[in-house]
This record gives structure tokens, C-alpha cells and sequence, in this order.
């Protein structure tokens, strides 16, 4: 009778085993399962706001028009009352100073100010203001970076532009003055009336050949050439121990 209860009682533990073991041991991809149930950052809503809300979608074209105001026209910045307020009648350069360590600045100006989405902490004059646009038909824009007394582009140096703006307002400006919108010098050279393209036997025109019968030649550089005797002796006094000697 006791044989018979713990046979029993084998047989019904051996079938509650598979009924048991996952939910007191589940199994590892449940786990992961729920690590990775966690929302999306990127699905989340702007902060205090809340999904969607017409608040934040009001602010964010406000901010896309203000970017883009100047686009079509870059030139009406440098004419609106805002630009004179901040910089007056002074180059939009004037008066920037770049941060650098220790007393002597580099020697260079720094290669972008912008970086992907990254703004270096103390911008360019023109990478700071995202309304100045350097473009060909700003022309008051460019003049600020051409020197009234020699024409030519100021350096990069002086005015504490990045390399990659001073880039693009060479290239602006030689279409500007290619297109006639930027005035330069050309020096004047006053022209005497000579012909210079015939001062010469070899580059004029052919005279007429002399007479046969007087034994010139025709041209006076085919004639035959008589070297000095002094310097044929000098050349001969320093060369001997490399000149052949005639057998006649």
C-alpha cells in the first residue's frame, strides 16, 4: 500500500513540472522582453508642451520664418533698423575680438565656426549673425571687406573671418565684379602711337633682297660670323688638356 501511494505521488509531481517551471523560472527572452518595453525617446513630444500641441508648432515656424527672412533678399538686413541698432555704421568686423589661450593669438583664423549642428563658443563675425548672408548682390556686405584705398580683399587675418566665409566672400566678390554690381581699379597706361611689332629684322617685314652682284648676302643674319681671336685663344688656353690635336 505505501509502494503504491509514493508511486503515486511521483507520477503526479513529474506531470506538474512542465506546468510549474515557467512560471517560477521564466524564460531569458522574457527578460528582454521587458528590459526593451521602454517608450521611444524619439516618439516623445516637445518638453511641457505635450505631443503635437499648436503652441510648439506656432514657435517652430516663427523660428523657420525669422531663419529664412532674409533668404530671398539678403541685402534688406543691411538696410532694416535692426542691423543699425546692433552694428551702427560700422563693418559688421569691427571691434571682434577671437578668445584664444595665452598673449600672442594664432596665426590663423579657425577652418568652419559651425560644425554640423555644433557652434564653436565665440563664432566668426559673420557665422554669429545668421541674418548676414554673403551672397553676390549684397554689395554693402562685400564692400566692408574690400580696403577703399587699394581695391583688394582684406585678409582673414584682420577682419577674424573663418577660412570657409573668407572662402565665400572671394568667390562673391570676383562675381560681383564680373556681373558689373562692385566697382574696381584698372590701371590706366597711356599709349605712345609706336609700332613696336616691327622694331625688329626677325619679327618685321621682309625687306626687299639686295643685289646678288655685290657678294652680300640677302638677309644680314645668314652671314658668316667671324669669332674674336683673343677669345678663341682664352677658350683654347683653358680647355687644352680636353682638346684633340689635329693631325694636319
Amino acid at each position: 500500500m505505501a509502494a503504491s501511494v509514493t508511486a503515486a505521488v511521483g507520477a503526479l509531481s513529474r506531470l506538474s513540472r512542465p506546468l510549474v517551471r515557467p512560471i517560477r523560472h521564466p524564460p531569458y527572452c522574457l527578460h528582454r522582453l521587458v528590459v526593451s518595453s521602454r517608450p521611444d525617446p524619439r516618439l516623445r513630444g516637445p518638453p511641457s508642451h505635450g505631443f503635437g500641441t499648436a503652441a510648439w508648432l506656432q514657435k517652430e515656424q516663427k523660428v523657420v520664418a525669422e531663419a529664412s527672412r532674409y533668404k530671398e533678399r539678403p541685402w534688406a538686413y543691411l538696410e532694416s533698423e535692426e542691423y543699425k541698432e546692433r552694428y551702427g555704421s560700422s563693418p559688421v568686423w569691427s571691434g571682434y575680438r577671437r578668445n584664444h589661450k595665452g598673449s600672442i593669438p594664432p596665426q590663423k583664423t579657425r577652418k568652419t565656426c559651425i560644425r554640423g549642428e555644433k557652434v564653436s563658443g565665440n563664432p566668426c563675425p559673420i557665422c554669429r549673425d545668421p541674418d548676414i548672408i554673403v551672397h553676390p548682390q549684397n554689395v554693402a556686405l562685400l564692400e566692408q571687406f574690400i580696403s577703399p584705398h587699394s581695391g583688394m580683399v582684406h585678409d582673414a587675418f584682420l577682419t577674424g573671418v573663418c577660412r570657409k566665409q573668407q572662402k565665400k566672400l572671394q568667390e562673391a566678390i570676383t562675381t560681383a565684379r564680373d556681373e558689373g554690381l562692385l566697382q574696381f581699379q584698372i590701371p590706366y597706361v597711356e599709349f605712345s602711337g609706336k609700332d613696336y611689332s616691327n622694331s625688329h629684322d626677325a619679327v618685321g617685314s621682309t625687306p626687299r633682297p639686295p643685289a646678288l652682284a655685290d657678294g652680300d648676302t640677302w638677309y644680314k643674319w645668314y652671314s658668316e660670323i667671324i669669332p674674336d681671336e683673343q677669345e678663341v685663344a682664352k677658350v683654347r688656353k683653358t680647355y687644352k688638356a680636353y682638346l684633340k690635336q689635329s693631325c694636319c
